[in-house]
């Protein structure tokens, strides 16, 4: 099968989980003989640019004619059976799937909201918002200026919703969505997606990593990720700070704009900054922890973290958000607490921390729920079941 790739990276200056599944599916494909192709653009060129940059990455957003031009160019030479679309904003548009036309089946990964929701994590003013996509109209995020905060910088994804809710492009011109879980398959549905066109396939680990054995392991617990304020970090300090005698160390793997006053809020408790550390430093984390803590206050995609987690058998617990829940399964793989809530995270964590051998069983369920359903293998084979169903649609369309 041949398979071109298009991906809008984004910043050098941040870990992307979208980059990282680009390059795995990637290396995936070209690891089973498929012909790839990739088309991409880097954020970093119109960050370097400063406001010349940011007006550019403005325009760009509804519908860049020169991307839309440029990828029909590619298709043509090409020739793929499926154009795989994992990211279009801010540089390559959506303009794109009506350049492709019949050309090749059009695949589109969902990695966020932000075909329906201009800030792309559905939250606002520290809650989760999901005003737009329950009302099909991006009004409320220009009311709101939900995209850093400024209605200028919401205009241009504002438009770009509204623009291809009208013009039909996400139910008349991709063939097939890739959903990262179940519940994000149903949620965007409601909001406008065609039902019969979004697949779920969760995020994969390549390999089938070394378990660290449970007597090896260190006794802390680790967080990671950004220090943001929708992943509650705050309030996974609190929990720390009321924990009583003998906390475990917390390990935070990370760096952000919350930082320092993190550090602040974790002074005389038993946590490490670790700061941003190489994607393998982050992993050995994760192995040689003994829980994973992950308490967003927002819906997550897939998170990498808790796809790491389970490869090397480490237990995780999880907000009672999004799709956390149908993914961490309570008392199998992990625990599950109320999100924004330090007490609920207390109560779960250190019930699980305290009770005999239950992290240790609780991390032979995540190994398990890894080699069931997040291994290569099973990712391959929902990959091409997903780019056979999204042809036919293309043919049965043309």
């Amino acid at each position: 099968m041949k398979v071109l790739l298009v991906h809008n990276l984004y910043g050098s200056s941040a870990p992307s989980g979208e980059n990282q599944v680009f390059e795995a599916e990637k290396a995936l494909l070209q690891g089973r003989g498929h012909e790839v192709e990739t088309f991409t653009r880097e954020s970093d060129e119109i960050r370097d640019q400063g406001g010349w940059g940011a007006v550019k990455g403005a325009l760009a957003t509804p519908w860049n004619p020169w991307m839309t031009h440029a990828v029909r160019l590619a298709v043509e030479r090409f020739k793929p059976d499926v154009v795989h679309v994992h990211n279009t904003f801010p540089l390559i548009s959506p303009g794109i799937f009506h350049a492709i036309g019949h050309r090749a089946a059009r695949v589109l990964t969902l990695h966020n909201y932000r075909l329906f929701c201009a800030a792309g994590i559905p939250m606002r003013a520290g809650r989760v918002c999901t005003d737009c996509l329950d009302v099909h109209t991006p009004w409320p995020a220009l009311r709101h200026g939900c995209y850093r905060g400024s209605r200028v910088a919401t205009l241009p994804l504002a438009f770009s919703v509204g623009l291809h809710r009208v013009t039909g492009t996400w139910a008349k011109h991709v063939d097939g969505f890739i959903a990262l879980s179940e519940f994000q398959r149903q949620r965007m549905a409601d909001s406008g997606l065609p039902l019969e066109k979004v697949h779920v396939k969760p995020n994969f680990y390549p390999g089938m990593p070394r378990v660290q054995p449970w007597h090896e392991r260190a006794p802390h617990v680790v967080f990671v990720g950004r220090l943001k304020a929708e992943k509650g970090v705050a309030g996974l300090l609190r929990a720390w700070a009321a924990w009583g005698p003998d906390p475990p160390e917390l390990r935070v793997v990370g760096d952000g704009e919350l930082r320092p006053e993190l550090e602040r809020m974790a002074e005389g408790l038993p946590v490490r900054f670790l700061g941003q550390v190489p994607a393998a430093e982050a992993q050995a984390q994760i192995a040689a922890a003994r829980l994973l803590v992950l308490p967003s206050e927002c819906f997550e995609g897939f998170p990498m973290v808790v796809r790491e987690a389970f490869a090397f058998g480490t237990p995780a617990a999880v907000s009672n958000l999004g799709p956390l829940p149908g993914i961490v399964r309570t008392g199998e793989s992990g625990v599950v607490f109320e999100p924004a809530n330090p007490e609920s995270l207390l109560s779960a964590v250190r019930t699980a921390w305290q009770t005999p051998g239950l992290l240790e069983r609780l991390g032979h369920g995540a190994r398990a729920e890894f080699e069931a359903k997040y291994t290569e293998e099973a990712n391959y084979s929902t990959l091409m079941e997903i780019y056979r169903r999204a042809i036919d649609v293309s043919r049965r369309a043309a």
